[in-house]
């Protein structure tokens, strides 16, 4: 690699998080995204980006090219990693945005066919050789890794907040649930699915979910090993979503004063990936926001003596940004090694 020009960077799965990267890439001026893998067809491709695209005028589609005002993205039809060949686009990294190959098999079919590294846009189900959460453990990142996942959205929100505070608080345990938009993996009509409550729709039911942030919080921040539990609530939403996290603090002295400020400071600590919220918000107010935790001042209330309760909002946008700041810290990893 070299920083003689952009970011060379490749998709994995147009959905909507991929739409979201491809946009952020044409607003920037390092970053060029110069293929794009999806099953679907580049007609209905353009047309997905265009319709929630904020100026969808700037994208137009030659042939089976993408094109802005930046760079021009190949569109290929493919269904998986072991089919794309990255090694004739010469990418720097690979942003697998599927959601759906999570396996360490199918990273290394991206490595094998020519991506230096990818990154999941999820956290992983089997190794990984580093989860980065921008905020918390950028610094931990190393030129030798190449499977590397960006957690979650919801994920990132959790570490982001569990970080801010544990600085000033001594946390002994906690609970979170995400009250979650619906995703694209439910069905919208009642259909047999992969369990009993997904099954049900998502555009009329509350649905009750597992969450695996706790499975993978101790690779993150060590001294939460154990100690939070995660769900979820799928809502007939379509975008933003609520973290409603419970901690039992050490100290019963903690007010919720003491947290709100704390929360203010971490945002001038982490511009543009944590903000707090003054007014009164609801979840249609998050859309469009580009960091990773909006915390809720109004939302924090305490019952008992050591129990404190948060609200933050985040919407996916958020973390669309964070793949990218993903995607920048190992190029300049990289431009460092060379220039040694």
């Amino acid at each position: 690699m070299s920083d003689r020009g952009p970011i060379r960077v490749g998709i994995m799965g147009f959905g909507q998080t991929g739409r979201q990267i491809y946009e952020l890439a044409s607003r920037s001026d390092d970053v060029e995204v110069v293929a794009i893998a999806d099953v679907g067809k580049a007609e209905i491709l353009h047309y997905l980006l265009r319709s929630e695209a904020v100026q969808p005028e700037q994208f137009a589609l030659e042939g089976n090219f993408l094109v802005n005002p930046r760079f021009r993205t190949r569109l290929m039809q493919i269904d998986t990693p072991a089919e794309m060949p990255w090694d004739i686009f010469s990418v720097d990294m690979v942003i697998d945005s599927t959601g759906k190959y999570r396996d360490q098999q199918y990273m290394q079919d991206h490595l094998g066919n020519g991506a230096p590294r990818v990154l999941l846009r999820t956290l992983p189900t089997d190794g990984i050789d580093r989860i980065v959460i921008p905020g918390i453990n950028a610094g931990s990142a190393a030129p030798g890794d190449r499977m590397i996942s960006a957690g979650s959205a919801t994920t990132s929100a959790l570490c982001l907040l569990l970080n801010s505070l544990s600085a000033r608080f001594e946390i002994e345990c906690g609970n979170m649930t995400t009250v979650h938009a619906f995703t694209s993996d439910q069905a919208l009509q009642d259909y047999a699915g992969s369990d009993f409550r997904r099954s049900r729709s998502a555009a009329k039911n509350i649905i009750p979910n597992t969450h695996e942030a706790s499975l993978w919080l101790g690779q993150i921040l060590p001294d939460f090993e154990g100690k939070i539990l995660t769900s979820a609530l799928n809502v007939p939403v379509q975008e933003g979503c609520l973290l409603d996290v419970t901690l039992v603090m050490r100290d019963a002295a903690v007010t919720t004063d003491d947290i709100n400020e704390t929360m203010r400071l971490a945002a001038k600590e982490h511009p543009g990936i944590i903000d707090v919220a003054e007014d009164p918000i609801v979840s249609s107010d998050v859309i469009g926001n580009p960091t990773s935790l909006l915390f809720d001042i109004q939302g924090t209330i305490k019952a008992g003596n050591n129990t404190i309760k948060t609200l933050s909002w985040y919407e996916n946008l958020g973390h669309a940004a964070r793949l990218l700041d993903v995607v920048r810290l190992y190029h300049e990893l990289d431009r460092q090694q060379e220039a040694a």
